[in-house]
């Protein structure tokens, strides 16, 4: 999708190869963000990087977007896209974890799940968060102080985080905010080729926990949902501000029964 803007739009895009450097030292810090800042205007400029503060290098701070799903539903994803990756390739998870033996590729999620294994429980699930606090070695441990940076940064250095379970308000929002870059993104995203385009990245092979297993995943993820909840209602906030009718569904809830107590220890 923003290749496609970018050639209407005329803008430059970048894209980074690198995909499992999120944390970086203060001098990968320094590189990136003079490297960021030396790219050829207008430019639009994405990674997965947890936040960088360029104002520490004294350099000017970049405009920050960004988009975050529930915490359960990424968490998911990824679980099944590791093992058995997207329709754009049937072998294409093997490229991705050639190392990964089959005893832990077919691991059922449930036994991950209720016997906490790493993968399943923190701080492997503490993952959103982390994007949005930034690269103090604090911001890594499941907690209020991580949490509560995550929010302070969205106020002050994010123009706009939205929700993938509301997308086409975002799109809507990002068209009203940043025109330059994302004027006509809807009618592009709902155009039949580009539709026919996203069906071949749905993770394949996904199931759902059982009910006991999800509620499990809640309470381990309770710092996740607050942060999403936050963001959430500061996206539904900027809408009422703008005046935005929506074009989405409604939001995605929890559809179990969160007061419940849980038989499994949160480990």
């Amino acid at each position: 999708l923003l290749r496609i803007l970018s050639e209407r739009h005329q803008f430059n895009l970048f894209s980074s190869d690198i995909h499992n450097r999120t944390r970086l030292s203060k001098h990968e810090q320094g590189e990136l963000t003079k490297n960021i800042s030396i790219l050829p205007q207008p430019f639009l400029y994405t990674r997965h990087v947890h936040f960088l503060n360029f104002s520490r290098f004294s350099r000017e701070q970049p405009v920050y977007i960004n988009i975050i799903r529930d915490p359960i539903n990424r968490f998911l994803s990824n679980y099944f896209f590791r093992r058995f990756g997207d329709w754009r390739g049937e072998q294409n998870h093997m490229i991705r974890t050639p190392r990964m033996k089959d005893e832990e590729r077919y691991l059922d999620i449930n036994v991950c799940i209720l016997e906490n294994y790493p993968e399943c429980s923190n701080p492997r699930l503490f993952y959103i968060i982390p994007y949005f606090c930034g690269q103090h070695p604090k911001c890594r441990e499941p907690g209020l102080w991580a949490l509560e940076r995550a929010k302070q940064n969205v106020i002050e250095n994010f123009l706009l985080v939205g929700i993938l379970e509301e997308l086409e308000d975002v799109l809507l929002l990002l068209e009203r905010l940043l025109p330059h870059f994302f004027t006509d993104v809807l009618s592009i995203y709902k155009s039949p080729d580009y539709r026919k385009m996203g069906n071949l990245t749905g993770t394949v092979r996904k199931i759902t926990p059982t009910m006991e297993a999800l509620k499990v995943l809640y309470h381990r993820m309770k710092h996740e949902y607050d942060f999403y909840n936050f963001i959430r209602d500061q996206f539904h906030l900027m809408k009422r501000k703008i005046g935005l009718k929506s074009h989405s569904r409604t939001t995605h809830t929890p559809h179990f029964p969160l007061g419940m107590e849980l038989s499994t220890l949160q480990p």
